[in-house]
């Protein structure tokens, strides 16, 4: 079962919590909205800051990145960038060369880079140590990027100024009491229930391009942005081509395979084809030309013959 995310929707709600954070952690707003919600008038101006002219350091310069930028500069923040791919900078933002160097220049660093095995405690003990002191670490991408005792280490030594977490490498599994965390009562520390997405208007555009997606992978067999499945496109067939077929096949991912299909192809006119697989499972999608139904018959009844042959389809 192919099952689709949605990876772009809500980067504008992210970039927005993230703005907002920095601006709450620079006046430290969290500590002073629960003082005030104790009872306790505490007005003082030492160690809170404009953002105006501060540094913004991005680590993953992709949808949510690039917005983030955007809406620190009209800020007047001066926005410095890293990733891993040679990416265009918008605006007057910098691209550095390393992790390292952005963490030593920056005043405040954003996270939002994916969950793989490279990112995995990405920000540690030794990043943290590299950070300005003073500085303010924000983390709106996934939970494992951030070694969070570290976290909290550095924020009771006072190296950092500040934290805002939004994601965490366990969260509980529903609303309500019991979630547990080194960073409770840490100075200075914003902690969200993973709610950077969380607006009406990224949950309809979440809504809406799932079920694009899905429409798309009925129709035209296209995976892009699957989250389980091999992710492959090809451009649809023009309406006004009667000739062409889109043979879909899912498959056992082993040897051999492939070479079954294309024996089966042989005979006609491949336009266009592609195959990718992930884990077990492999995806093939080929446009194929015939002459009348009885060839698609044909094609279709060979190859779910094929031993491997998990599920096939025709799409015209």
């Amino acid at each position: 079962i192919c099952v689709f995310n949605s990876p772009f929707s809500n980067s504008r709600s992210v970039a927005e919590l993230v703005i907002a954070e920095i601006i709450l952690l620079a006046r430290q707003l969290g500590d002073r909205c629960r003082e005030m919600h104790d009872g306790v008038w505490n007005k003082v101006s030492k160690n809170c800051y404009e953002i105006r002219g501060k540094t913004l350091g991005i680590i993953g310069y992709g949808h949510i990145g690039t917005q983030l930028g955007v809406l620190a500069e009209s800020l007047g923040m001066h926005v410095i960038w890293y990733d891993i791919l040679p990416l265009m900078p918008i605006g007057m933002s910098t691209a550095i060369e390393s992790l390292p160097e952005l963490l030593a220049e920056a005043d405040f660093v954003s996270c939002h880079v994916p969950e793989t095995p490279e990112t995995k405690n990405m920000i540690g003990e030794r990043e943290l140590a590299l950070m300005k002191p003073g500085s303010y670490l924000i983390n709106a991408s996934r939970g494992t990027v951030v070694d969070i005792d570290a976290l909290a280490a550095s924020l009771k030594s006072g190296h950092l100024a500040g934290a805002a977490v939004d994601v965490y490498p366990t969260e509980p599994l529903a609303n309500g009491p019991g979630f547990e965390s080194t960073l409770r009562n840490c100075p200075n520390t914003l902690l969200t229930p993973h709610i950077g997405g969380s607006t009406e208007e990224a949950q309809r555009m979440i809504g809406v391009e799932v079920a694009t997606a899905i429409i798309k992978f009925i129709n035209s067999g296209a995976s892009i942005n699957a989250v389980n499945f091999a992710e492959c496109d090809l451009r649809a067939i023009p309406s006004s081509d009667r000739t062409t077929v889109r043979i879909v096949n899912v498959h056992q991912n082993v040897p051999g395979v492939l070479r079954q299909i294309n024996n089966i192809l042989a005979d006609y006119n491949v336009n266009k084809q592609i195959s990718d697989s992930k884990g077990d499972v492999a995806y093939l999608m080929a446009d194929v030309t015939v002459e009348d139904s009885s060839e698609i018959n044909a094609i279709y009844e060979q190859v779910t013959a094929i031993q491997e042959n998990i599920i096939t389809r025709v799409l015209f």
